[in-house]
């Protein structure tokens, strides 16, 4: 049916779009995955990707040497403390490249730059594929956002969906649900909580052999507690 096939809108993309990626998936997903250094004032980190970007506020320039200042007894706002439940609240803004066959559609990849208070985790990329049979469906996914060096892990919730706000293409897909936190690693090892996504992206066509790169937007808020 027409509907139905306008509905892979609503899980395929989204389940993509989202933790099934949101994310930093493993190496098997980048094949051509590039590394370029980011610098701000001292700091300085490592931005992994298809097509790598430095965060707002970051610079692939390295500043000149200056003198050496004490080093500050208040961590930055990247580094979370050591334990602790830390107020997460960021926006990831990006790309979704879709690829539609007659039964399913492919998030063939999705890169998103974040900002906000993210501590740092400012890397969304990911690709997959579904095949949802209505015009609004639950989300199964699961993923990871990383700075780089530490990521976090998570899975959305039962109650999580993605909806087409028509049945038929040009439409837009919004996203609502909750992602719960499952661990992570570096500083993130063992961390728990739950973050409350919302998003959307557009898509113009259905039709089998299309392709097209739709903006996709994301906002993730919550608790992180970590050990």
């Amino acid at each position: 049916m027409r509907i139905n096939k306008k509905s892979k809108v609503g899980q395929a993309i989204v389940v993509l779009a989202t933790f099934t990626l949101v994310v930093a998936l493993s190496p098997s997903a980048h094949a051509a995955t590039k590394t370029i250094t980011c610098y701000k004032g001292t700091s300085v980190k490592k931005v992994s990707a298809a097509n790598p970007k430095c965060a707002v506020g970051w610079s692939t320039k390295k500043p000149a040497a200056t003198t050496a200042k004490p080093a500050s007894t208040t961590a930055p706002s990247s580094v979370p403390a050591k334990a602790g439940a830390l107020a997460f609240s960021g926006t990831y803004k990006g790309t979704i490249a879709m690829l539609w066959s007659d039964s399913s559609v492919q998030a063939t990849a999705v890169t998103a730059t974040g900002s906000g208070n993210i501590f740092g985790l400012d890397q969304l990329t990911g690709s997959g594929s579904a095949a949802p049979a209505s015009q609004c469906d639950s989300i199964n996914g699961a993923g990871t956002i990383s700075d780089g060096t530490n990521t976090l892990k998570a899975n959305f919730d039962t109650a999580s969906k993605g909806c087409a706000k028509d049945a038929e293409a040009p439409t837009a897909v919004e996203i609502t649900g909750n992602a719960v936190i499952t661990g992570g690693t570096g500083k993130y090892a063992g961390a728990t909580g739950t973050l409350k996504v919302t998003g959307s992206f557009s898509i113009k066509s259905t039709a089998a052999g299309s392709k097209e790169s739709s903006p996709l937007t994301l906002t993730i808020a919550g608790n992180i507690t970590t050990k």
